[in-house]
C-alpha cells in the first residue's frame, strides 16, 4: 500500500513511510522546505547558545582580572599606609618621654634621643610588652663610622654602636635619623656628647 502523504503528520512518520512494504511517495516541496527550515532553526539555536556561553566566559574573565587588580591596589595601599604609620611612629618614639632628650641637654630638641634613658629602657622593656605595636626597636650609631657591630650592654656602654631594645623576627624595617646624646665627663667637667644615629622600628609576623 502506498503511503498517504497527506495523512502523515510528523517527520518520523514520513521517514518511516515505505519501511513496511509501503510504496513511498516523494515529499512535496513544501514539506522539504519546512524540514530544512526546522534544521536551520535548530542550528541557529545551537550557535546562539555557544555564543552566549562564550560571552559569559569572557565577562567572567574580565571580572576576575578586574577583581585581581583591585585586590592588588588594596594591598599596595595598605603597605603604603603601613610605611607612613611606621615613619610617624619612629618620629613619635624619638620624641616620647622614654626616648627623648627633653631639657636635659639645654633647650628641647626634635628627634633627639637620650642614650642613657634608652639603656635603662632596654633593661626594663618587658614591662612595656607590646606598648608600641612593633616587634623590634633598635638604635645604631652612624658616626663615628665603625666596620664592626658591637651590641650595647651594661658592661660595654657607651663603647658600643648598636642598642637593641626589642629583638624578634623582622619582616619589614622603617627608620629615621636622630641625634643620640648622653652625658660625658672629662677632667671633672660634665658635657653633652651627641652622635648621629639611626632609629629603626620593625614589624614581625
Amino acid at each position: 500500500m502506498p503511503c498517504k502523504i497527506l495523512e502523515l503528520k510528523t517527520a518520523r512518520q514520513i521517514a518511516n513511510c515505505g519501511k513496511r512494504g509501503d510504496t513511498p511517495y516523494a515529499l512535496p516541496p513544501k514539506t522539504k522546505k519546512k524540514m530544512k527550515n526546522k534544521k536551520n532553526g535548530q542550528l541557529k539555536i545551537q550557535q546562539m547558545s555557544f555564543m552566549l556561553i562564550a560571552i559569559t566566559l569572557f565577562f567572567a574573565l574580565v571580572g576576575m582580572f578586574f577583581l585581581t587588580l583591585q585586590v592588588s591596589k588594596i594591598k599596595e595601599s595598605a603597605k603604603t599606609l603601613e610605611e607612613k604609620n611606621a615613619l610617624l611612629l619612629v618620629t613619635k618614639l624619638a620624641n616620647s618621654p622614654e626616648f627623648s632628650c627633653g631639657a636635659a641637654f639645654g633647650s628641647e630638641r626634635a628627634n633627639c634621643v637620650d642614650s642613657d634613658k634608652v639603656m635603662a629602657l632596654k633593661n626594663d622593656i618587658k614591662k612595656y610588652g607590646n606598648f608600641w605595636g612593633v616587634t623590634n626597636i633598635q638604635i645604631r650609631k652612624l658616626y663615628p663610622i665603625s666596620n664592626n657591630t658591637k651590641e650595647c650592654n651594661l658592661n660595654n656602654y657607651p663603647d658600643c654602636n648598636l642598642i637593641k631594645i626589642q629583638d624578634k623576627e623582622i619582616t619589614s624595617e622603617y627608620s629615621n635619623f636622630i641625634s643620640l646624646c648622653r652625658k660625658e665627663s672629662s677632667n671633672g667637667e660634665i658635657y653633652d656628647k651627641c652622635e648621629v644615629a639611626q632609629l629603626t622600628v620593625s614589624y614581625g609576623k
